[in-house]
C-alpha cells in the first residue's frame, strides 16, 4: 500500500540517464547472488566503459590535431581494474602518493607514464618518481631544491618536472606559485643543468567551467616559450581534470533545484542548491575537453587548439571522474523498514560512508533503483522513503532525500544507485563498527549471464 502525507505526491525525482547495459545487470538476478554471497553491500564495476570515455578524450585531442595523453587521476576510485585498463591502453595515471604510484607500476603502467601532482610530496616519493622516470608536478620552491638534492643522491637520471602554476583568479588555492616565483623557479632550473628536466607548467584549477581553464592554458603556453628563451625544454602544458559527469537531465535537474524544500528531507535537512555537485551539465567529459580546445584564450587571436599545435606544445589532461562516468554502481541490502508520517525510513546493510559526496556539504542524489529478487520494480504509486545506514549514528544516512519508490522496499530487496564510480564509492570508506569495507566486483560480460571477477589489488 502507497504511503500517502504532506507533501508525497510533489517529490521531485532525480532519475539517472537510461543505461538499458545496467538495467540487463540489475534484472539478471547476479545481484542478489552477490549480496547472498558477501554478506554486505558491494559494488560493481564496469571496465568497458572506461575504456570508451579514455578513447572519447584521446579521440578529442586528434580531431583538433593536438599531441598530448590523457591520465586517469587515481585518487577518484580505489580499484585496480583502472590501472589494468591504464596499462593495457597505453594511458597515463595520475597519482599523489607513494602507495598510489607503487600501485601503477604493479599493474603494469611505464614510469614515464606516470604524472606525481600531490602537494608538499614526500622525500620516499619523490625518490620514487625520479627513479622510474616520472613527471614531478612542483609545487613550491622548496620542493625544487629538494628535488635537486635527491638527483644528486644516487637517482642516476634527471627528474622530470612541470611547475605548477598559482590561478590567478584563485590566489588562496594553496596549489601552485605565483609568477615571482614561477620565475624563480625557471632560473633554479636553468642553473640545474642536467640534474633537472623542465617539461612544462600545469596548475590546478577549481570548479567545472571550460573558460577559465582555456584562459589559463594560453598563460601558459607564454611561460613555455619564455622558458625555452632560457634553453629548457617546455614542451608540455597540464591543464589537470574537472570536467563535469551529466549524470541526468536538464529537465530534471531544473525541476529538482526549483522544488528541493526542507519537508522533502528526512528530519526537515536542508541543503543549498549551491552545494550541490551540478548533477547537469550540458558540456561534459570529453565533451568538455573539445570546448577547451576550441576556445580562444582571452590572450590569444586563434583557438587553443590552434596555438598549441603552432608552439608545438603537447596537453595533459588528468580527469578522474569523468573517465569513470556509467563505469560502476553500488549495491546495498535493505535489512529494515519502519513507517513514519508520511514517509518510511530504509535501513540497508552499509553506511553512507560508501556513497559520499560529502565534500560538498551534499548527498549523492540520483535516485537509487529498487531491485526485488525479480528484477527492476515497476509500478505507478508513490512509496517514499529515505535510507540510512546500519550504524549507531542517527546522521548515518545514505538519502536523506525522500525517493519515490515505485513499490514498497521490503527487506531482502537491493538498492542500487547508479554511476557511483567517480569518487562516490571509496573516498569516504570506513571499517566504521568493524563491518567489512564493499568489495569491488568486475563484470567482464554483460547479457543473460554476466561474467564476473573480484577486484583485487596486490599487497604493497
Amino acid at each position: 500500500m502507497a504511503v500517502t502525507g504532506p507533501h508525497t505526491t510533489d517529490l521531485p525525482a532525480l532519475p539517472a540517464h537510461p543505461d538499458p547495459e545496467t538495467d540487463q545487470v540489475l534484472d539478471s538476478g547476479l545481484l542478489h547472488e552477490l549480496s547472498y554471497a558477501f554478506g554486505g553491500p558491494f559494488h560493481f564495476l564496469l571496465p568497458h566503459r572506461f575504456d570508451a570515455n579514455l578513447t572519447a578524450s584521446r579521440t578529442a585531442l586528434r580531431d583538433a590535431g593536438v599531441a598530448g595523453r590523457v591520465y586517469y587521476a587515481k585518487k577518484a576510485n580505489k580499484a585496480a581494474v583502472w590501472l589494468e585498463r591504464c596499462a593495457a591502453n597505453d594511458a597515463g595515471v595520475d597519482v599523489a602518493s607513494a602507495p598510489e604510484l607503487r600501485q601503477a607500476l604493479g599493474h603494469g603502467v611505464r614510469g614515464e607514464h606516470l604524472v606525481v601532482t600531490g602537494p608538499a610530496k614526500s622525500e620516499e616519493l619523490l625518490r620514487l618518481a625520479i627513479r622510474h622516470g616520472c613527471l614531478i608536478a612542483v609545487d613550491a620552491l622548496d620542493e625544487l631544491d629538494l628535488l635537486r638534492a635527491l638527483t644528486g643522491d644516487g637517482a642516476g637520471r634527471p627528474a622530470r618536472l612541470l611547475l605548477r602554476r598559482l590561478p590567478p583568479a584563485q590566489p588562496h588555492s594553496r596549489f601552485g606559485m605565483p609568477d615571482a616565483e614561477l620565475t624563480a623557479a625557471l632560473e633554479r632550473c636553468v642553473r640545474a643543468g642536467d640534474a633537472v628536466r623542465m617539461e612544462g607548467f600545469s596548475f590546478h584549477l577549481a570548479g567545472y567551467a571550460t573558460r577559465p581553464r582555456a584562459d589559463l592554458a594560453g598563460e601558459l603556453l607564454d611561460w613555455c616559450l619564455r622558458a625555452r628563451a632560457l634553453g629548457l625544454p617546455a614542451d608540455r602544458i597540464s591543464i589537470g581534470g574537472g570536467f563535469a559527469v551529466d549524470y541526468t537531465s536538464a529537465g530534471h535537474w531544473q525541476t529538482f533545484l526549483a522544488g528541493q524544500r526542507p519537508e522533502h528531507y528526512h528530519a526537515r535537512k536542508t541543503f543549498r542548491n549551491a552545494d550541490f555537485y551540478p548533477y547537469h551539465s550540458p558540456v561534459a567529459g570529453a565533451g568538455a575537453l573539445r570546448e577547451i580546445l576550441a576556445t580562444v584564450p582571452a590572450n590569444g587571436h586563434t583557438t587553443l587548439a590552434a596555438r598549441l599545435r603552432e608552439t608545438g606544445t603537447r596537453l595533459l589532461t588528468e580527469p578522474g571522474r569523468a573517465l569513470l562516468d556509467t563505469a560502476g554502481a553500488s549495491v546495498f541490502r535493505v535489512q529494515g523498514v519502519k513507517d513514519r508520517d508520511g514517509y518510511r525510513i530504509v535501513t540497508v546493510d552499509g553506511t553512507s560512508l560508501s556513497l559520499s559526496e560529502q565534500w560538498f556539504n551534499s548527498e549523492y542524489l540520483p535516485d537509487p533503483q529498487l531491485v526485488t529478487p525479480a528484477g527492476r520494480a515497476h509500478g505507478d504509486g508513490v512509496h517514499p522513503a529515505c535510507v540510512g545506514g546500519a550504524s549507531c549514528l542517527d546522521s548515518d544516512l545514505l538519502t536523506w532525500r525522500k525517493i519515490r519508490f515505485p513499490a514498497r522496499p521490503r527487506v531482502g530487496d537491493l538498492l542500487v544507485y547508479p554511476n557511483t564510480a567517480g569518487y562516490q564509492m571509496d573516498s569516504n570508506e570506513s571499517p566504521f563498527h568493524d563491518l567489512a569495507l564493499p568489495p569491488k566486483v568486475v563484470l567482464d560480460r554483460l547479457g543473460a549471464r554476466p561474467r564476473w571477477r573480484l577486484d583485487r589489488r596486490p599487497a604493497l
